[in-house]
């Protein structure tokens, strides 16, 4: 009965949590940590490229939060259990991951080497495992996991992107398995966020006219702000979505139902 006594508003927020956000160096990432950083928590980042983490530290701080920065590189399990390790040093705890960090190349099947294939399975799905076993350990009752997939574990988009929609294909698999091993028995909710297009690193390197061709089947004629789905983020993280496990919200301005 408690709950009814929190206010609407008060429950996005996300004070005295700490949030550890992967691929955390540029775009969607560092939007999701400034978000978090707004809405109260303080913020563990990690990727590969410590310059560009850096820089999402100093937007962190500049919220008025704390942050740890950890270089990672979440194919291997041994980082992913000295990035949780390093967030319990620094904070004590973990209370959300957002599986963020991801991959992706444009080969046409055929010519795509094993080698190329399991690089990006290696970070998009295997990664976002060892990253949530790792955090399941130590994440108290009421915690929350947030697996970013894409609209292209639904659909197509006009790309040969075998590797990179077979993963974020598995990540939704992964979202529903963890969250009825995990909500019941640990009180650690899992859902997952697809986005559709939005502005970011990764749609910055798409050949020419290519964002353009795709706008057709976009019902609000746009691509998203990061901001649009940073929301969505806060509101799986925070007791806003306290009843919410096992699903998969898609966020895509309407591309997946044209």
């Amino acid at each position: 009965m408690s709950r009814l006594r929190v206010a609407i508003l008060d429950r996005f927020r996300l004070d005295g949590r700490t949030v550890l956000v992967t691929g955390a160096s540029s775009g969607l990432g560092a939007a999701f940590a400034v978000a978090a950083a707004e809405a109260g928590a303080n913020v563990v980042l990690a990727a590969r490229r410590l310059h560009k983490l850096n820089e999402t530290q100093r937007l962190v701080e500049a919220r008025g939060r704390r942050s740890r920065v950890v270089r990672t590189d979440i194919s291997e399990p041994a980082q992913c259990a000295d990035l949780v390790r390093e967030a319990m040093q620094a904070f004590g705890g973990v209370d959300v991951l957002i599986n963020n960090a991801g991959v992706g190349t444009a080969v046409p099947a055929l010519r795509e080497t094993p080698d190329q294939f399991m690089a990006v399975v290696a970070v998009n799905l295997n990664g976002c495992y060892w990253v949530a076993q790792e955090c399941a350990k130590v994440m108290r009752p009421g915690s929350s996991i947030i697996n970013i997939s894409s609209v292209l574990a639904l659909t197509t988009a006009g790309l040969p992107q075998a590797a990179y929609a077979a993963s974020k294909a598995g990540l939704l698999g992964l979202t529903r398995d963890l969250a009825q091993q995990w909500t019941g028995r640990r009180g650690i909710r899992v859902n997952a966020i697809v986005p559709g297009f939005f502005e970011s690193e990764m749609t910055s390197q798409y050949r020419p006219g290519y964002m353009a061709s795709q706008l057709p089947r976009v019902l609000m004629g746009r691509v998203g702000q990061p901001e649009e789905l940073a929301s969505t983020m806060v509101f799986l993280a925070s007791e806003a979505s306290s009843y919410i496990t096992g699903q998969i919200i898609v966020v895509d301005g309407g591309f997946t139902i044209t």
